[in-house]
C-alpha cells in the first residue's frame, strides 16, 4: 500500500506517495521566530556550474549588508535531486533554497516542500514573460519559486544546404512537412531532421506550443490531458512524417546523430536556445553554417513557442529564514550583476527579460557568429512562450513516453496509440499514489 499523507496544492488537499531512500541532507540550523534579526546563514542546493562564484557576489555585497550569507551545496539534477529534496523534507531537514526544474515544482509543492514566497519577492514578476512566471505560480495566487533560466524553442537549419537544395525556411508546420518531402525528392539520402523518442522534454514543448494542458485540476482532483486534441495533433503530425519516411526516426545525442548533423545528412533541428552549445560538440565542422529562426506555427496567424528545459530557485518550507531566502532568490534571478555572472559562469539563458539583451547576450554565440541578431531574435521568441501545465508525476509520464514512442518510432506505428499509453500510465500512477483523478 502506498504511504500517503495530506499535502496542499492549488488550495486543495491531495495525497502523494513519498517513496524515497534515506539520503544525507542539510538545512539551516539557525532558529528564527518572525522577523529576521542578526546574521542569517542559508544553504542552497543547485547543479548550475559556477554558482559558488555568483553567490560570492551576494555574500560580499547585498548579503553582507543584510547579514544574510549563502552557502552553495552542489547536487545532481533531475529526478535525483527531487528525490533527495523530498527525502530531506520528510526528515524536516531540507535546505533553505533549492534549484528546481519547472516540471518538478508541482511534485515538490504537492509534498508541501516549497513555501509560498509571494509576499517576499517584491515586484519580481514584471521581470519575466507571463508564460514563464506562470510556471512558478501553478496557476494560483501563490509564488513557489523565482524563474532562473528558460529554454524557448526554435528552429535551427543549415543555411548553406537550404540554399543548395533551394529550400525555404518553414514558418508553419505544414510548410515544414512540405520542406521534408521536397528535400527527400532532391536528395534521397538526406533528412530534414529526426523524431527522437529519447527526450520527453522536446515532445512536451511541442505539445505546449500547440496549446496542450497535460495536467489541470478540477476541485480537489487532478485531470490528465496528455492525449488531448492539441497533443494528438502533434503526435499525428510527427508520426505521419516518420511513417512516410521523409524524416529519420533515430534518437538524438548518439554518435550516429552527431555524424548526421556534422556531415549534412540531417540539415535541421527543432531545439531550444541552448542548442549552440550542443552543436559545438555534435557538429564542430559545421560552425558558422547554421542559422536560427522561430519555431514553425500551426497557423500562419499564430506566434507562440514551447519551452524545452529551464529551472527556478525555490524556498523550502523547512527553512527557518524564508523571508531572507526569498530575498536572495529574487536577487539571484533579477539583479543585473548576478544575471551576467550566471550567464558567464553557468552558461544559462536567463528567464529575466532585462538580461536577455545585455552582458553576455550582446554578441551571438561563437558557433553562430554568422547570425549577428541571434540573441535579439531569441529574446523576441522567448516573449511568446506558451503557458505550461505540469503535474505531480511528470517523471512517470516522461518514462512512459520514452518507452511507448521509442517503439512507435522504430516500427513506424501509430503515434496516437503511444500517446494513449502515456495517458493511461500517468493516470494509473496518480491513482496508485492516492490522488483523486477527474475523468
Amino acid at each position: 500500500m502506498p504511504n500517503t499523507k495530506r499535502r496542499r496544492l492549488v488550495a486543495t488537499a491531495v495525497a502523494v506517495t513519498l517513496g524515497a531512500t534515506a539520503l544525507a541532507a542539510c538545512g539551516s540550523s539557525d532558529d528564527d521566530s518572525g522577523a529576521e534579526s542578526g546574521p542569517v546563514s542559508l544553504t542552497y542546493w543547485t547543479w548550475t556550474p559556477g554558482m559558488d562564484k555568483v553567490v560570492d557576489l551576494w555574500n560580499k555585497g547585498q548579503g553582507k549588508k543584510d547579514q544574510i550569507s549563502v552557502t552553495v551545496k552542489k547536487q545532481a539534477s533531475g529526478d535525483t535531486l527531487v528525490t533527495k529534496i523530498l527525502t530531506a523534507h520528510k526528515a524536516k531537514q531540507a535546505p533553505d533554497l533549492v534549484q528546481a526544474e519547472y516540471q518538478a515544482l508541482p511534485t515538490l509543492v504537492s509534498n508541501d516542500a516549497l513555501a509560498d514566497i509571494s509576499k517576499n519577492v517584491g515586484d519580481a514578476k514584471k521581470q519575466f514573460a507571463d508564460g514563464v512566471w506562470q510556471q512558478t505560480t501553478l496557476g494560483t495566487d501563490a509564488v513557489y519559486a523565482v524563474p532562473q533560466d528558460i529554454g524557448p524553442m526554435m528552429f535551427y537549419y543549415r543555411e548553406d544546404l537550404f540554399k543548395k537544395y533551394k529550400l525555404t525556411v518553414p514558418t508553419t508546420w505544414e510548410q515544414f512537412a512540405e520542406t521534408a518531402r521536397k528535400l527527400k525528392k532532391v536528395s534521397p539520402d538526406t533528412d530534414l531532421t529526426t523524431f527522437s523518442a529519447n527526450d520527453s522534454g522536446l515532445f512536451a514543448g511541442l505539445a505546449q506550443q500547440a496549446g496542450a494542458k497535460w495536467w489541470t485540476t478540477s476541485g480537489d482532483k487532478w485531470k490528465v490531458g496528455i492525449n488531448d486534441t492539441a497533443t494528438q495533433k502533434v503526435a499525428k503530425f510527427w508520426g505521419g512524417l516518420v511513417k512516410e519516411g521523409v524524416i529519420d526516426n533515430q534518437p538524438m545525442y548518439t554518435p550516429a546523430w552527431n555524424k548526421a548533423l556534422d556531415t549534412g545528412k540531417q540539415i535541421a533541428w527543432v531545439s531550444a536556445v541552448w542548442a549552440p552549445g550542443t552543436l559545438t560538440t555534435a557538429a564542430p565542422d559545421t560552425k558558422g553554417k547554421w542559422a536560427m529562426a522561430p519555431l514553425p506555427q500551426w497557423s500562419a496567424s499564430e506566434n507562440v513557442t514551447g519551452s524545452w528545459g529551464g529551472s527556478s530557485t525555490a524556498v523550502t518550507t523547512d527553512s527557518k529564514h524564508q523571508e531572507a531566502a526569498a530575498k536572495f532568490a529574487a536577487w539571484l534571478n533579477t539583479d543585473k550583476e548576478a544575471l551576467n555572472a550566471l550567464a558567464k559562469e553557468g552558461g544559462i539563458y536567463p528567464a529575466a527579460t532585462s538580461a536577455q539583451l545585455s552582458g553576455a547576450f550582446l554578441t551571438p554565440p561563437d558557433y553562430f557568429s554568422n547570425q549577428a541578431d541571434f540573441y535579439t531574435e531569441a529574446a523576441k521568441i522567448a516573449e511568446t512562450t506558451a503557458a505550461s501545465a505540469w503535474g505531480p508525476n511528470v517523471n512517470v509520464a516522461y518514462t512512459s513516453f520514452k518507452d511507448a514512442f521509442a517503439a512507435a518510432a522504430k516500427n513506424k506505428s501509430d503515434f496516437v496509440a503511444a500517446l494513449n499509453t502515456m495517458q493511461d500510465d500517468t493516470v494509473a500512477d496518480l491513482k496508485k499514489q492516492g490522488f483523486g483523478v477527474a475523468q
